[in-house]
């Protein structure tokens, strides 16, 4: 059962990308590969610069796949594997790949514009400010939560080492592309190479003793009001932040391109040995259930109910669609891509690829914990010792070995997988925030154009957030706030097709799908976390986290309103213009 899913998935992306894809490609969007783009027109060497589609595509997976399409998909199976596998299967299919591709394509066309340029032109300069607003307190929480979860990991003695050599053979990557100008055959074998001896000596001696060593050294050690916070977490934080920092500042062709470059290629491999070790096993689903009901606990919060619909399509926050991919292609993809004609492979086939990720992801839970035969039990067991992290690692390693991998490297590749999956994305979110806080407050404060000052003001906020344990409290907030945030994208999507005279339709009901979901989900939770904060007897600070999480719940879904409507009256503008005839040109 686990291999012919894993078959339906890649049949169901191959068909999506070759038939779906390719003929809006040809017929709506019509790619031109003789057209100049803004990595031609305005190459600055720093955030503009023509980048192969090869290298393009690796960026561009391992920019949008981080601990989303893990967690998501793991979490989610508690409703029963098959609502799951068709949120998966069928989301990415009509909508993820619409908003990852033409995102790239609508930026391309505006000359590199990002989400805050684009609102502002598409819909509103109040739109702009709301979304720009926005976007920095969701990719804030995305720097709190997931710098938590990587200084946890980077605890690990078997995983600290490794990811730093992956570091440096990534930069090694961007010398020998852009400067030494190698074979891009080469420069992977070589780079790639050098990062899978990293993360093997990681795993050995003198290596794992000096980070047992750091780690004991204790030297700071205290009690937040949400749990303790351990010395090990504390200074692997600042590691953490010191990556992303790098990440943020430097020319993106010298860090964070070739590093997620080389990071996607070690990614690959996991996912493909995994792919291969299922395929030898045949695992079966066993007696786990495929629905479990339309209600299970504590999903939201600790013994509430929590409906299928809409929080399904906010658990599962990657791998069918995410918010953070129209970033990732507008700030990011639209200003790398050397053709429009690679924005077909790279956008959608990413979006595709990150696919057949998250429904590996499911086969683990549903399999990996009861000897390839699926049990809940031993699933419900595994997802409480150690947490979605804990069962995508596991679950690597059983398949792994299956390819003669021993269980405890296995093991350690899982967690370096994690690592690799969420700081490559850190370092690119702690970009975007820099770039948002130039937009938003550049004007009124000019220090904040300085890549360094925002940065800077971005890495202090993160560390309030992990320092204090408070981003645990509004991590609830993460998944609505994501989904939220692609609708708000193929609203904007849809708007400039209209305004381009171009069929519109096959993006706006994939929107208007999404904003009524995700504000939906943003209510439902909003209202759990304020019942929540008057449960009897609960510690005053956990009443002040459910205080605040509902709070900017109810925040977004008020931002939210005030979006639709001033882009519905963009979207009339839109079509008063272009009459409906002529849009389907």
């Amino acid at each position: 059962m686990g291999s012919l899913v894993i078959v339906v998935a890649i049949v169901a992306v191959w068909a999506g990308y070759k038939f779906y894809a390719g003929s809006i490609d040809r017929s709506v969007i019509k790619a031109d590969p003789n057209k100049a783009t803004p990595a031609k027109m305005y190459n600055d060497g720093v955030d503009f610069m023509p980048a192969s589609s090869s290298v393009l595509f690796g960026y561009q997976f391992k920019s949008i796949a981080a601990l989303g399409p893990i967690v998501g998909p793991i979490v989610a199976v508690q409703w029963g594997w098959l609502p799951a596998l068709l949120w998966l299967i069928l989301g990415v299919f009509f909508i993820g790949w619409v908003q990852d591709y033409t995102s790239a394509v609508m930026a391309m066309r505006n000359d590199g514009l990002t989400m805050g340029g684009l609102s502002y032109k598409l819909i509103s300069p109040r739109a702009r400010t709301i979304l720009l607003s926005f976007l920095y307190f969701y990719l804030l929480l995305i720097m709190g939560a997931f710098g938590a979860i990587c200084a946890q990991l980077f605890s690990n003695p078997k995983v600290a080492f490794g990811f730093i050599i992956l570091t440096l053979a990534g930069v090694l990557s961007g010398q020998m592309t852009y400067k030494w100008r190698k074979d891009l055959v080469l420069t992977t074998a070589v780079c790639v190479g050098v990062a899978v001896v990293g993360i093997w000596l990681g795993t050995k001696e003198p290596f794992m003793g000096i980070v047992n060593w750091i780690n004991g050294l204790d030297i700071v050690s205290y009690a937040t009001p949400y749990g303790p916070m351990k010395w090990s977490v504390f200074f692997w934080g600042i590691v953490v932040l010191c990556f992303c920092y790098l990440g943020s500042v430097l020319p993106i062709w010298r860090f964070a391109q070739p590093v997620n470059y080389v990071a996607f290629w070690l990614v690959m491999f996991g996912i493909l040995g995994s792919i291969v070790g299922i395929f030898f096993t045949m695992p079966s689903f066993g007696d786990f259930p495929a629905f479990t009901g339309f209600m299970v606990k504590g999903i939201i919060a600790p013994g509430a109910d929590t409906p299928l619909w809409p929080i399904l399509f906010i658990t599962i926050a990657c791998g069918a669609i995410s918010g953070w991919h129209s970033l990732v292609s507008t700030s990011g993809t639209a200003r790398q891509l050397e053709k429009e004609t690679d924005a077909l492979p790279v956008g959608a086939g990413a979006m595709f690829t990150e696919g057949v990720l998250a429904v590996l992801s499911v086969v683990f839970a549903v399999t990996a914990f009861a000897g390839a035969k699926g049990n809940m039990g031993g699933y419900l067991d595994a997802l409480k010792a150690g947490g979605p992290a804990g069962v995508f690692a596991n679950g690597m390693a059983y398949y792994l070995n299956v390819l003669w991998i021993p269980k405890d490297f296995g093991l350690a590749f899982g967690s370096a997988f994690l690592v690799i999956m969420a700081l490559t994305v850190m370092q690119l979110v702690l970009r975007f925030m820099r770039v948002a806080s130039a937009e938003l407050l550049g004007d009124a404060i000019p220090a904040f154009r300085n890549v360094h000052f925002g940065t800077t003001v971005g890495v202090l906020l993160t560390l309030l957030l992990m320092w204090t344990g408070f981003w645990s409290r509004i991590w609830i907030l993460f998944g609505g706030s994501n989904q939220l945030f692609a609708s708000l994208a193929l609203i904007l999507i849809t708007i400039w097709l209209a305004q381009s005279g171009k069929a519109y339709q096959w993006a706006m009901w994939p929107a208007l799908f999404m904003y009524v979901s995700t504000v939906a989900g943003l209510l439902v939770t909003a209202w759990v976390s304020l019942q929540a904060a008057f449960t009897p007897g609960l510690k005053a600070a956990f009443v002040f986290g459910n205080l605040v999480a509902a709070t900017i719940g109810f925040a977004l879904v008020i931002l939210a309103l005030f979006l639709a409507w001033d882009a519905w009256q963009a979207f009339g503008r839109a079509r008063s213009v272009v009459k409906p005839a002529t849009a389907q040109a």
